[in-house]
């Protein structure tokens, strides 16, 4: 039995995503548990930040952390919203200026349909296997996370920004050309990033998940309302367990959370 704090799971990018679940003494390889029955059992909660036993209120952290921390200050989710390349303050200017000044991908990825995002450099491809997407390609590499979050908002005109995670849960292939799709991007792309566009080739990146079968009516299972929950692991895509039944179970959203872990 494997007993722990959720946190987002690990991943490797080989033939297929390899990941990983990082317990306090323990680490997972969550591949080698596909095709064998699951027990899952809420224990309670562990703020990431303050490690309280305080309900968790968002991505991990209990209400107070997250109000505090400056890593869910809004700018998190609405790169536009970043101050630091002006030198303002937002929560803590020295951890803004690390994150928001580095450079960042604008990218197209397919995960239930063609989306519009921005990440740091250093989260390629990390940040598309979370989101579960199948293919993705970056547009351009921008200096900073303002510049990609202006150009993102031009974008979501014509893209979508949000994942339909019953849809991606389904999505195995897709015919969609995103080289095509990139080239029409780069029209869109406000005045204030052209500069940085280059004329170089860029190629579409194909990712494979570990899954037997794909759900045909993925149900999301509330580990906290349920309280337990035993089921045949047959895949994972995201950030998600995709169980025999049906029943899926996002890790990410359920960070903070602490669970039994157990497997036959």
């Amino acid at each position: 039995m494997f007993k722990g704090v959720l946190k987002k799971m690990k991943v490797e990018m080989n033939q297929s995503v390899d990941y990983f679940l990082d317990f306090t003494n323990d680490f997972l390889h969550i591949n080698s548990l596909i095709g064998k029955k699951i027990k899952l059992k809420h224990e309670g909660y562990e703020c990431l930040n303050c490690q309280s036993n305080q309900d968790i209120y968002r991505q991990g952290f209990c209400k107070n952390c997250f109000f505090e921390m400056p890593s869910t200050a809004d700018w998190i989710m609405k790169p536009e919203l970043s101050k630091a390349h002006l030198n303002i303050e937002e929560r803590d200017l020295e951890f803004e200026k690390e994150v928001q000044l580095k450079p960042h991908i604008l990218y197209l990825a397919f995960s239930s349909s063609i989306k519009v995002g921005v990440t740091r450099k250093t989260q390629v491809p990390f940040r598309w296997i979370d989101q579960g997407a199948i293919k993705a390609i970056e547009i351009l590499e921008l200096p900073n996370r303002f510049l990609a979050g202006i150009s993102e908002v031009e974008l979501k005109k014509f893209y979508a920004d949000k994942t339909n995670w019953r849809e991606m849960l389904k999505i195995n292939n897709s015919e969609i050309d995103l080289e095509l799709e990139r080239k029409k991007s780069i029209k869109m792309i406000p005045e204030e990033a052209k500069e940085f566009v280059k004329n170089k080739s860029y190629k579409t990146l194909n990712i494979k998940y570990p899954v037997n079968k794909y759900p045909l009516k993925p149900k999301s299972l509330n580990i906290i309302k349920e309280n337990k929950y035993k089921g045949e692991l047959i895949g994972i895509k995201g950030q998600y367990l995709i169980f025999s039944d049906d029943t899926v179970f996002n890790i990410r959203s359920n960070e903070g959370v602490v669970i039994d872990l157990s497997f036959l």
